[in-house]
């Protein structure tokens, strides 16, 4: 399967780092299931942002299995052959994909008219002002929609690659790939461009109290009016200055603040489900469930799967490691040992 990487002046090196899943996973699949090329609007060399220089093919009507439109630190215009190469390539390829403001380029192609697509959060509101005809949702990692499959920031090009991989090979390629990437975990398309509790930065003492006194009392119900009390404020004050200073609603941050506590232990301990979510202050596992998907895309159980094959992985290398010193450390004294019975002899 070919896939081809359109770049031009001034492109992002780092969206071109979702090539290296696909080199991976020729690598993981033992041959060249993916042949990659980086194409641009003349061939011939392309400066990315970082000064890097890559050696590109023409664009052209040779056909191409996975598009993908690498992104730029600011959305730019494209050249009319690029506009008219990527109307054509909707037809011809099986995918088109972008990383970050790449998607800017497939909207001005028209191929986010009626589409759910994702970019940066910094830039979703001017894609959306832009390409009215899309449907923009800034906190989404990677969203697929059809044969267009948009990411957000460069990094998530990674996972939006992964998925593709995925699609073409399951699940199993795409986690050795993620392994091999020293990845510790896939992260789904649903999961937010945003964490959660790095949002929350209140500006007073008393929200932050609130705050402290909400992490260290999970399992109790959290109201309004019992964070409030904590804040030593009344519930209608509390509830106007939480969301002044974070952005939030309480019961919003609050739900953050047990995802983060759930997720803790379900990779770091082997309580059950029910339990977990009676621990973090969800009244049943559905709820907690519920909670997952909203907040980190997965639900628990991936959670706690994708962190026992991670711990496998990592006590079966060991154990390799283990195995080889042992025969490099026995193999001298079973060679001093021949030689002190030959010597006997």
């Amino acid at each position: 399967m070919r896939v081809g990487f359109l770049i031009y002046p001034g492109c992002s090196v780092m969206g071109l780092a979702v090539s290296s899943v696909f080199e991976i996973a020729n690598a993981v699949r033992g041959k060249n299931v993916y042949d990659m090329q980086f194409l641009s609007e003349n061939g011939g060399q392309i400066k990315s942002s970082a000064g890097l220089v890559f050696e590109t093919k023409r664009i052209s009507g040779a056909a191409i299995d996975t598009l993908i439109v690498d992104g730029s630190n600011e959305p730019t215009a494209s050249s009319a052959a690029i506009i008219k190469y990527l109307k054509a390539s909707e037809r011809r390829c099986r995918r088109v994909a972008s990383t970050c403001t790449g998607a800017f380029v497939l909207g001005e192609a028209g191929l986010l008219d009626g589409k759910r697509a994702t970019t940066h959060w910094l830039f979703a509101r001017l894609l959306q002002e832009k390409y009215p005809k899309a449907s923009v949702d800034d906190d989404r990692i990677f969203i697929n929609d059809g044969k267009i499959w948009t990411s957000a920031g460069m990094s998530a090009g990674i996972d939006l690659a992964l998925a593709l991989v995925e699609a073409d090979f399951g699940p199993d390629t795409a986690q050795s790939v993620a392994k091999k990437l020293v990845l510790y975990h896939r992260r789904s398309g649903g999961q937010s461009q945003f964490s959660e509790l790095l949002e929350l930065a209140p500006k007073s003492d008393r929200i932050q109290t609130a705050l402290d006194y909400a992490k260290k009392n999970l399992h109790l119900p959290l109201t309004v009016e019992r964070l409030a009390e904590a804040a030593h404020l009344s519930p209608r004050q509390f509830s106007r200055a939480f969301r002044d200073e974070t952005g939030q609603s309480p019961a919003k941050a609050v739900e953050a603040l047990r995802v983060e506590a759930g997720r803790v232990l379900m990779e770091q301990s082997r309580h059950p489900i029910d339990a977990v979510a009676r621990q973090i202050g969800f009244e049943d596992r559905s709820r907690m469930r519920r909670a997952f998907l909203r907040v980190l895309g997965q639900p628990p159980q991936a959670i706690r799967r994708n962190a026992r094959l991670t711990i496998e992985d990592f006590r079966g290398e060991e154990s390799q490691r283990d195995h080889a010193g042992a025969r490099t450390t026995a193999s001298p004294k079973r060679q001093r040992s021949a030689r002190d019975r030959a010597s006997a002899a």
